[in-house]
């Protein structure tokens, strides 16, 4: 799960992270008066959407850049005007872009220096890591491409946390010393408990400034979350704002489905995370895309293999349907119940084909065969994608 800005400065101020103010509005009501709080100078209006590169989007009325900066709560009013209700096109986004329902105005501070600062996850070590570069204000993967030695990485030990002696090396190599280097030691030291605590995958600031008069602050942030950790987080829970996600995975959440929507035309529907993966590389061998990847999980009910046929069917690019159920916890008979009953619920008239194994499939392949649908019967995984292929292709 991901967070608006203004609602990563919510986090860093319950956890002591430095950051410039900030208040959110939906109105250029709201806009204007957050500016006159600020103080009624000079301030940063910023589009609030779940992608990067919004300083350098374009509004779909021409506007140019969802990040502004305003010399007067009437300005700061007039930004926001022209964001609201217009959909803002980065290179994050699709070419519809995301629609821009608040901003964020915030306070306007000098910048001296940009540095970048990350927390993530580390797959191979299975270890937080923090990631910190000089060249704030960049796409990491740039500095990366262009200048890796610039990029500095500090492996965290799950269980001793973060060391002393880390947060000196990683001040050293942002070059900070004196107070600004205990301003980032107290700023860091807070933000790891933050990932810890809140269950993070992810937090980036970029940038991380330094202002002329020495003060070291998060001047943007961008978290993701562990979704399976979010039970434990109902006020993080609180912050989800469906709007930003894909309607199709926002329904497929409802029914405890693990949906994720692709480019392609074959769609799947699997049970097991490992299986649904094979299903969608198969495809792609054997020349198709898959349109999307979709587990039902191992004890899947007719109720929900109709609410993932619906899913399905609520892509306009689907041509095909490519069903691989092995029958483990799952009976092949209830699936093949649940599949027929979709597809009648839907009127479906796109190709269906279903490769059945495992706990009862030859009752499940009964059910199928008596069943006067036409439906596309396969015997092995191989078999099943070149046949959804062909049928996509005619």
């Amino acid at each position: 799960m991901n967070i608006h800005e203004y609602q990563a400065k919510e986090l860093f101020e319950k956890f002591g992270v430095a950051s410039p103010d900030g208040q959110v509005a939906a109105t250029t009501e709201e806009a204007k008066a957050a500016a006159s709080a600020l103080g009624g100078g000079k301030v940063v209006v910023k589009a609030q959407v779940h992608a990067g590169g919004r300083g350098k989007g374009t509004f779909t009325n021409g506007f140019e850049g969802g990040v502004h900066l305003a010399d007067s709560p009437e300005q700061a009013a007039e930004f926001a005007g022209k964001m609201f209700g217009q959909h803002l096109v980065t290179k994050q986004t699709s070419a519809e872009g995301k629609l821009v329902s608040k901003v964020m105005v915030g306070a306007a501070v000098s910048i001296e220096r940009e540095l970048y600062l990350a927390i993530l996850m580390d797959r191979e070590t299975c270890r937080p890591v923090i990631v910190a570069s000089t060249e704030g204000g960049m796409d990491i993967e740039e500095v990366a491409e262009s200048t890796p030695e610039k990029i500095v990485r500090e492996f965290i030990h799950p269980l001793a946390g973060l060391q002393p002696f880390q947060v000196r090396k990683l001040a050293k190599a942002l070059v900070l010393s004196g107070d600004q280097a205990k301003q980032f030691g107290k700023l860091i030291a807070n933000l790891y408990n933050l990932f810890i605590k809140c269950d993070c995958n992810m937090v980036e600031i970029n940038p991380l400034v330094v202002t002329p008069d020495g003060q070291v602050l998060a001047l943007d942030a961008k978290f993701g979350f562990d979704d399976n950790a979010l039970y434990r987080h109902p006020d993080i829970m609180a912050y989800r704002d469906t709007d930003e996600e894909d309607p199709r995975e926002v329904e497929a959440s409802k029914f405890d489905l693990n949906y994720i929507g692709l480019d392609g035309n074959i769609a799947c529907l699997v049970n097991g995370a490992g299986l649904a993966m094979a299903t969608m590389d198969i495809i792609k061998h054997c020349g198709g895309d898959p349109a999307n990847f979709l587990d039902v999980g191992g004890g899947a009910t007719k109720e929900q293999v109709t609410a993932a046929f619906k899913i399905i069917l609520g892509d306009p690019n689907v041509e095909g349907i490519l069903v691989n159920i092995f029958g483990g916890i799952m009976q092949c008979d209830i699936i093949a119940e649940g599949i027929l009953q979709a597809a009648k619920e839907t009127q479906l008239s796109i190709p269906l084909i279903v490769r059945l194994e495992g706990t009862n499939v030859a009752q499940g392949r009964e059910i199928i065969a008596n069943s006067g649908l036409d439906v596309i019967t396969a015997d092995s995984l191989n078999d099943a994608a070149q046949k959804a292929v062909a049928a996509v292709k005619g």
